[in-house]
């Protein structure tokens, strides 16, 4: 299964073709939608089982490329991969050699940072590129290069690529403040610290669900670490990490892409398989807006308002309105009454998709990190991009609003965070369909808009 997505760009008798999103408007979404692993967690969580010395069991793996490609990139490191069923994988990296891996693959996805944690806790060493993946702005990883030379590691970026070699051959624990919150950062120096010898002290932590998660994995397969979620997390190296079983949790950002889809449809749908606690932010802005939202033990229900209230938003490190849902929700908000205000305040340059709502008849203005919607317009059909993941699914709700077809190019960004966007969401009522196009078509001819 591992290679599962390579299709979506294909070569034929020498002429690109490319897949799309060919979307059929102004439809509602009834039903009920099973949410998958969490991606934040589990590209995290399958660089960590490089540095475990026994077999992993790892449940709840969505079915996305990011997952498959560091899935490879383990192979190539000689970790042996076997699929027990379609979201759930043994992942057993007893025989795995330091060696480089992959630049084809190490390039396209963030999270490839992960590995030089995981790579200098197993080996002492590591080298990958600098990290890939969607593209909105400026995100450095020099808090990631704090925390490994606090651990004792000599770091070195040239050529595109990340060089660190702990000077004893081990990491040794260190105290590490944090200069900005770091989701990533935070998580990469848990996976380096779980070997290091002593014990480290994370200060100024991320705090996100994700990052709880992979904690518990790793304690569950022999870690001592202690404060995942708050701003101090402690880690008591250990000497080995024997084998286990663990189950990730849901999606919290897949989750919220739903509600909004729900909401912004003016549907009813039922989100199965959710933490509640974990999308407290959204569902307290969605209700904000008039959308009804009940919240079960396991599960969340949604339904659409008749008419949308404005509201404003700002971004924020968890637990505040998470920097994944504000595209989906600039979209809602594109279809709400009155004036409504976006302030992003986790990333520099989050608002490309701008651009494509415009092409749909939205109404936006947008000055550096603040964004101002004129709702109340109606979206039509366009041919728009996928500027990137959450962008990507931003795209997508608005074609299902938009009266008429939209096209949506770039699907690859979209299909790195969502296990079956597609399917899932024609089950819902969606009138979604993936086509080919050669790379040198015009799509706008097949767009009607009514």
């Amino acid at each position: 299964m591992v290679g599962l997505y390579a299709g979506r760009i294909r070569q034929y008798r020498k002429v690109l073709i490319l897949e799309k999103y060919v979307i059929n408007g102004a439809t509602t979404l009834h039903g009920e939608v099973e949410i998958s692993g969490a991606k934040n967690a589990a590209v995290a969580i399958i660089p960590a089982a490089l540095m475990v010395d026994g077999v992993c069991c790892i449940e709840n793996i969505p079915q996305i490329s990011d997952t498959d490609m560091l899935l490879t990139i383990l192979k190539e490191l000689g970790a042996k991969i076997r699929y027990i069923n379609k979201s759930t994988i043994e992942i057993d990296a007893r025989n795995a050699t330091y060696k480089d891996a992959p630049y084809d693959l190490m390039r396209k996805i963030r999270a490839s940072y992960y590995l030089i944690g995981a790579m200098l806790g197993r080996f002492g060493s590591a080298k990958t590129t600098m990290p890939g993946g969607c593209n909105f702005g400026v995100r450095p990883i020099d808090q990631h290069i704090k925390g490994m030379t606090a651990l004792g590691a000599d770091v070195d970026v040239k050529n595109g690529f990340v060089y660190a070699d702990a000077r004893d051959g081990r990491l040794h624990g260190a105290r590490i403040y944090l200069d900005k919150v770091s989701v990533g950062a935070t998580m990469n120096i848990i996976i380096a610290a779980a070997l290091a010898q002593g014990r480290t002290i994370i200060e100024n932590a991320a705090r996100e669900p994700h990052i709880v998660d992979l904690a518990n994995f790793l304690n569950s397969m022999g870690a001592d670490i202690r404060g995942a979620g708050t701003d101090t997390v402690k880690i008591n190296g250990v000497d080995k990490l024997h084998g286990g079983s663990y189950a990730i949790i849901p999606d919290q950002i897949e989750a919220g892409t739903y509600m909004v889809a729900a909401a912004a449809t003016g549907g009813e749908v039922l989100l199965k398989n959710v933490i509640p606690r974990h999308l407290e932010c959204i569902s307290a802005k969605l209700r904000e807006t008039g959308t009804i939202v009940q919240e079960n033990e396991d599960s969340v229900l949604v339904k659409g308002a008749s008419t949308l209230r404005r509201v404003n938003v700002k971004t924020l490190p968890y637990p505040g309105f998470p920097t994944d849902m504000q595209p989906p929700m600039g979209t809602l908000l594109c279809l709400a009454n009155g004036t409504s205000v976006i302030t992003e305040g986790v990333y520099d340059n989050r608002f490309k998709y701008m651009n494509e709502l415009r092409k749909m008849g939205a109404e936006v203005q947008v000055d550096g990190r603040v964004a101002v919607i004129e709702g109340g317009r109606r979206l039509t059909g366009a041919l728009v991009q996928a500027c990137d993941l959450r962008a990507g699914a931003a795209m997508v709700i608005a074609g299902m609003c938009a009266v008429g077809t939209t096209i949506v190019e770039d699907i690859h960004y979209i299909e790195r965070g969502y296990e079956d966007f597609v399917g899932k969401l024609n089950a819902l009522g969606a009138d979604i369909k993936i086509v080919d196009f050669p790379d040198n078509d015009d799509s706008e001819k097949i767009i009607s808009v009514v």
